[in-house]
């Protein structure tokens, strides 16, 4: 990535103010803008988020906002409420609160001399989320968005359920926000009133895992910030962004496809990171993209961004599968629909002898996994960057159903969401299936393509799920993530099927056998032809500003360790993100940070899943030290769910504060 130091205007930057909103609250700010925007005013472009500019996004923030403001525009990083050195409290995600007080701020935005009036909010994540939340509530000024690795869907798309079932991923994100949250004010910034601040949000810290286990199916909670409740809401340009190594990326065909507005696509190869420093890589001049995003909507030059198909899709090249991915050979291709302009729909049978475009007779298979499977499909969302991606899947598989077809005798680009058409019967009457389209190399090994986890519950629906009837037979259509992969000539394909998915997803309250129909059962798989568009898409190379001068005193560390107890047949996996201890040299704040999670479960009993995360945040400067210890776990009986944790304060290394949750939650067909 090429660094950047001179722009077409000298940048001046505002390292912190505050905007003070209608009820009384100031919310922090960091801006950069054109040294001469009071005499020439330009666009604002505003990132909101609640993981605080001063020590928690500066790293990116210094590579993305100066070089954004030195072609003309005011970049303005805001700390949500109860966040960084603002005001309040924080008492959830994606609040209507949240959502007010940006508006607020887009409407303060307007009224500053520096800025032109138009207003684009981008953001990646939370920022992505709420970029879509705000366009959604039409406030004047926003005019266009860049929305990153975010969704339209709250329910289906999140951290907390996906096909109906629980991930894991739900306490792991509390148990993030949890840390993140509780995390005192600088000091040099609010003066005296930082402890008093601390103390607040330590006060009305929520243990978010808690609500969240309590909305189950997809209610008006989750509905609330969920624009697809009515794409015609959003009347602003949308740029969405995904990868296809994020937990994201089902959300930009859809936003490309129903939303009324303005609407480009972009997927890459990669995980959950801006795609201008992003791995897997290849990289691409996002900077560059985005500026012809705002150029175009805020400033109304013709930079061709309307000319541009629909989507631009980076075909991923096969990989041999291991947790640590850094690039990704592949090619870039256009269309103007999802998933392709020119392709077909395979339709591949699981028969009785393997996978085949021919139907075979019928057939039922039974069987019942083992609670461990699933211990190589990687994390759900791949966000710290260690060793996170999908395993090789040879250990799942030999405790799976599968179905293999015969070696491919071309090369198959598998573009787009394949669906499995599953008829079925069970044992119990809540269930869950994981469903993997993968490959099989010539010697053996298997990697992942694509796959979904359901809930068989919820066959008929998010909404209101449904008790199966033992013995009873179903047929249910389970949608598997979009994908752009190559599959290689020589290679099989396998649609393995599991009972279970651990750690991703929370077990069954009761071992399940699972009846599959195999006359019944077949897999869609999109196939984009090779003779579709010639267009190739073409990117700068990625480019960014000054990197934030750090000084380091230790290295960060990732340490993902999956282990089986001989004796009992205990799997355990421990994931250790050590972030490193930093000091950021313009303030001389210190900084270290270190996420710890276990996940065990016996082979043969759901309930003996357990669940438990701690973290730590420290900063200090001088003779001031502050630091906070969180913990939080899940375990679970057939009826209820048990939610524990711990919140310690301490300063210079005093207990100052602590409280501890103990809950239970009666479970819902989960």
């Amino acid at each position: 990535m090429k660094t950047v130091k001179s722009f077409p205007r000298k940048v001046k930057e505002i390292s912190n103010t505050f905007i003070t909103l209608a009820d009384g609250t100031r919310l922090a700010a960091r801006i950069w803008l054109p040294a001469d925007a009071d005499k020439k005013p330009v666009p604002a472009i505003l990132e909101y988020l609640p993981y605080r500019k001063r020590d928690g996004t500066h790293v990116r923030d210094a590579l993305t906002h100066p070089y954004i403001a030195g072609h003309g525009y005011a970049c303005v990083r805001v700390d949500m409420r109860g966040n960084g050195e603002s005001d309040g409290v924080m008492r959830d995600e994606y609040t209507q609160l949240e959502l007010d007080d940006a508006c607020e701020v887009i409407a303060w935005l307007r009224a500053q001399p520096w800025c032109s009036g138009n207003v684009g909010m981008m953001g990646i994540s939370w920022g992505g989320f709420n970029s879509l939340q705000v366009a959604a509530m039409r406030p004047e000024g926003l005019k266009a968005i860049i929305t990153l690795c975010s969704t339209d869907d709250r329910y289906t798309d999140d951290i907390h359920y996906k096909g109906g079932c629980l991930l894991n991923e739900n306490l792991g994100w509390s148990a993030t926000m949890f840390a993140y949250s509780s995390r005192s004010p600088d000091p040099a910034l609010v003066g005296e009133r930082w402890r008093d601040m601390w103390l607040q949000r330590l006060e009305a810290e929520p243990l978010l895992a808690i609500d969240w286990l309590q909305h189950p199916h997809r209610d008006a909670y989750w509905k609330h910030g969920s624009v697809n409740e009515d794409y015609s809401a959003i009347q602003a340009a949308v740029l969405a962004v995904g990868g296809w190594n994020d937990a994201y990326t089902n959300a930009v065909p859809r936003l490309v496809s129903n939303l009324t507005s303005p609407t480009k696509g972009i997927i890459g190869p990669w995980a959950h990171k801006y795609p201008h420093f992003a791995v897997p890589e290849p990289r691409i001049g996002f900077l560059q993209e985005a500026l012809r995003w705002w150029d175009q909507w805020l400033k109304g030059d013709d930079t061709g961004v309307q000319k541009d198909p629909a989507f631009r899709t980076y075909i991923m090249d096969l990989g041999r599968p291991g947790g640590t991915v850094s690039q990704i050979p592949g090619r870039w291709v256009t269309d103007s629909q999802w998933p392709f302009d020119k392709g077909e729909v395979q339709r591949w049978h699981l028969n009785s002898d393997g996978l085949s475009q021919t139907k075979g007779r019928a057939t039922k298979q039974n069987h019942s996994t083992a609670q461990s499977v699933g211990g190589d499909g990687g994390e759900y969302c791949i966000i710290w960057l260690g060793p996170e991606f999908a395993g090789d899947q040879r250990h799942d598989d030999s405790g799976s159903l599968t179905f293999d077809s015969e070696a491919l005798k071309q090369d198959l680009d598998v573009v787009g969401a394949p669906a499995l058409t599953l008829k079925f019967s069970v044992d119990k009457p809540v269930a869950n299936v994981a469903v993997r389209l993968n490959s099989v190399w010539p010697d053996g090994a298997v990697s992942r393509l694509t796959y979904a986890v359901f809930n068989l519950c919820h066959r008929d629906g998010h909404e209101n799920p449904q008790a199966l009837e033992p013995g009873k037979a179903y047929t249910v259509r389970i949608a598997l993530d979009d994908v752009a992969v190559c599959v290689p000539k020589g290679h099989k394909l396998r649609v393995s099927v599991s009972t279970s998915y651990w750690p991703m997803i929370w077990p069954a309250p009761e071992p399940v056998t699972l009846t599959l129909h195999t006359a019944a059962t077949f897999i869609d798989v999109p196939v984009r032809s090779r003779n579709g568009s010639k267009k190739v898409p073409v990117f700068a190379a990625p480019e960014a500003a000054t990197p934030v001068k750090l000084i380091e005193h230790s290295k960060p560390s990732n340490l993902r360790e999956l282990t089986r107890d001989q004796a009992t047949g205990e799997t355990r996996l421990a994931i250790v993100d050590d972030f490193g201890r930093t000091t950021i040299a313009e303030h001389g704040l210190e900084i270290w940070a270190c996420g710890r999670e276990t996940y065990r479960i016996l082979p043969n009993d759901p309930l003996s899943a357990r669940q438990e995360c701690h973290w730590t945040e420290e900063r200090s400067r001088g003779d001031w030290k502050v630091r906070t210890e969180t913990y939080s776990s899940l375990t679970a009986s057939k009826t209820h769910w048990h939610v524990a944790g711990r919140l310690e304060a301490y300063e210079n290394d005093a207990l100052i504060w602590s409280r501890n949750w103990d809950q239970k939650i009666k479970r819902n067909l989960l």
